[in-house]
This record gives C-alpha cells, sequence and structure tokens, in this order.
C-alpha cells in the first residue's frame, strides 16, 4: 500500500524539483529550480503529518527519532525513485526534509566535467574532495567519478554514506555501500574499519571532523584512492577548512601530508539561468600540482588563486572565471554571476558587471 507522503513526492518530481518541505502547522512546500514554492494544499497539524511520517519509518528510525529527535534515511518506491529524508522536531511539531535523487548515475561528461578530471581519477591513490553548499549537486559529481573508476579498472571501492544515495552496480570492480547509523555508527568508526578491508577506493560521504579527516589523509598516504566531501565555498578555502579542523601543532605535518597526497579539489554552485527554469552547475577546479603543492606546504594558500588561473591547459578553473563565461554566453546574468561569486575583489577573478 502507498504511502500517503507519496503523493507530494510525485508531485515534486512531476515538478521537476529537489526537494519537499513538510512541517507541522503549515501546507506543504516544494522546492524548485532553487526557490521555495508553496503546493496548494491544506495546512497539516501535527496529528496528521505524525500519521503521514509514520508510515515510512522504520522501529529504529522511529526509536532513534523519539531518542534524539531527528534521523537520516533514505526512502524508495519502484514508481518515484529514491529520496534522501531528514524527519526532525521544530518548534511546532514534527517535520521532514525530502531530497530527490536521481537514480541513474550520470557520467563525468553528462556533467560536463573536463576530461582531465576523468585523468586524474585514473591515479590509483591521493585525496580528491568535491566541495560546496548543501544542495549544489556534490553527491551527483561524487558518483559519477565513482562509476568513471567502476567502469575502467579493477579493485573494491568502498562507500561510507549517511544515507546511500546512488546505487552502484558491479562493473569491473567489487563495490560494496555502507549507510552509517544502519551498518556503522559514525563515518569515522566506518572508515577505520575500511582500511581493513582491502579498498583500493573509499568514498567518504561527508569529512565532518578531525577524527574523519585525519583517517581519510591517513588513507590516501597509505596508496588508497578517497574522495570526500565538504561544506566549504571554493577550492582554496577548502584546504584552509581542513588545515584548520586540527590542532595547531599538528597543522605543519598536515599542510605537508596534503601538499603530497590531495589530487584535486573540485567546488561547486548551482546558479539560476538567465530564464529561470533551471540552474547550471559552476565549478572551480584546483589540480595539485607542482606549484599548487609548494604553496600548500609553506602556507601560503591565499597564492593559490594565480595557479588557477594559469592551469587551465590541466583542467584547472577559477569559480569566476567560469562565471564570467556563463554571462557571456548568456547562460546566467551579471547579477547571478555576482551574487554567486566566492572572490569578488580577487585578482583576475571579477566577475562581469
Amino acid at each position: 500500500m502507498a504511502a500517503r507522503i507519496d503523493a507530494f513526492l510525485e508531485l515534486l518530481v512531476r515538478q521537476g524539483g529537489s526537494d519537499l518541505h513538510l512541517v507541522a502547522d503549515q501546507p506543504p512546500r516544494l522546492r524548485i529550480h532553487g526557490a521555495i514554492q508553496s503546493v496548494h494544499f491544506r495546512v497539516l497539524d501535527q496529528e496528521e503529518l505524525s500519521r503521514m511520517l509514520g508510515e515510512i519509518l522504520t522501529p529504529r528510525h522511529k526509536q532513534e527519532f523519539e531518542h534524539v529527535h531527528a534521523v537520516d534515511f533514505a526512502y524508495e518506491t519502484e514508481e518515484l525513485g529514491r529520496f534522501r529524508v531528514n524527519v526532525y522536531q521544530q518548534l511546532t511539531g514534527p517535520a521532514a526534509a525530502f531530497r530527490s535523487i536521481t537514480g541513474k548515475v550520470k557520467s563525468l561528461e553528462e556533467l560536463g566535467i573536463p576530461a582531465a578530471v576523468g585523468s586524474l581519477i585514473r591515479q590509483p591513490s591521493g585525496l580528491t574532495v568535491v566541495t560546496g553548499p548543501t544542495g549544489s549537486g556534490k553527491s551527483t559529481t561524487l558518483s559519477a567519478m565513482i562509476d568513471h573508476i567502476n567502469s575502467e579498472r579493477r579493485g573494491h571501492i568502498i562507500t561510507i554514506e549517511d544515507p546511500i544515495e546512488f546505487r552502484h552496480s558491479f562493473k569491473k570492480c567489487v563495490i560494496t555501500q555502507r549507510e552509517v547509523g544502519l551498518h556503522s555508527p559514525t563515518f569515522a568508526e566506518a572508515l577505520r574499519n575500511a582500511l581493513h578491508e582491502d579498498p583500493d577506493v573509499i568514498l567518504v560521504g561527508e569529512m565532518r571532523d578531525l577524527e574523519t579527516m585525519s583517517l581519510a589523509l591517513t588513507a590516501a598516504e597509505t596508496g588508497v584512492q578517497v574522495f570526500g566531501t565538504l561544506h566549504t565555498n571554493g577550492a582554496v578555502r577548502t584546504i584552509d577548512r581542513i588545515v584548520n579542523v586540527f590542532p595547531s601543532e599538528r597543522q605543519d605535518l598536515v599542510r605537508a601530508m596534503l601538499s603530497e597526497n590531495l589530487r584535486m579539489v573540485v567546488a561547486q554552485q548551482l546558479v539560476p539561468t538567465t530564464n529561470r527554469d533551471g540552474r547550471v552547475a559552476v565549478r572551480e577546479i584546483l589540480v595539485n600540482n607542482s606549484a599548487a603543492s609548494s604553496l600548500i606546504r609553506g602556507g601560503k594558500t591565499h597564492q593559490l588563486a594565480s595557479v588557477l588561473q594559469s592551469g587551465r591547459r590541466l583542467g584547472m578553473m577559477s569559480m569566476d572565471a567560469q562565471l564570467n563565461e556563463l554571462v557571456q554566453n548568456g547562460t546566467i546574468t551579471p547579477e547571478s554571476a555576482r551574487e554567486y561569486s566566492l572572490e569578488k575583489g580577487r585578482s583576475g577573478g571579477r566577475v562581469a558587471a
């Protein structure tokens, strides 16, 4: 029997939206092309919303929700596909956010990611970080990278996610996917175990604390290829964020580890198109070449902007440069470019007026 929430999810999919928000004492709302819109439906009171959510919560999810007042999980139907869900308690009662997950894993080419990135992914070790705000498509980009490896070489890929979003099939690789909370208590614990599971590639859904970052760096240093995400804006700030998570007495060592083992940072945002009927992915790609490595080791990350500007042939690009290109070809407006610019005052990085 279909859950009553499926009707709202069907509307979300039909409208091409990304998120469904259900909040007690409010009507349902959808996020479409980045903007929240109300659904023409009655207000859902606490009791009705609690009953609706109860239809999709497992006993384990209910227990966790009662204990910590929030729970993450994946919900899937054959007709509508897969959704990442967070159910939480707030001022007026229960609430839930559903994120639509495209069932098909897209290729790097379909996502418009430069071919040079695919070449870097072929390297059998090192750390790649995909970064950006919530809802910027980090999971989609990572799934394409994992599928690229799965299609090209043999090995063991382990993904650690919260929750599992894209399901990968066996191609050339053995793929084992673990969900935090279901298969392991934490990212760090799952990552620690993964190092004993004969991995060639490990995807860490979120490097959210010092222990997880430390384990990810150690894994990359020992020859494993590691992919991870952070909620940071821009490649330069991502490196600073990783370093600053560690105590001051360890930061020089972390810079040295990053200078040797970082492969690249891909920072991305989704920017509304000119006609506001969609969004386009805008990326900043920093490849850790010899110049970048030297600056990272020396703690001179503020000078990495010049590496971004001179590394085009290696697949590098700055966020502002790509924003300018999209303004020039009419894909986005100058106003959007200014709004989403990371470094408005950066030399050579000013967005179009």
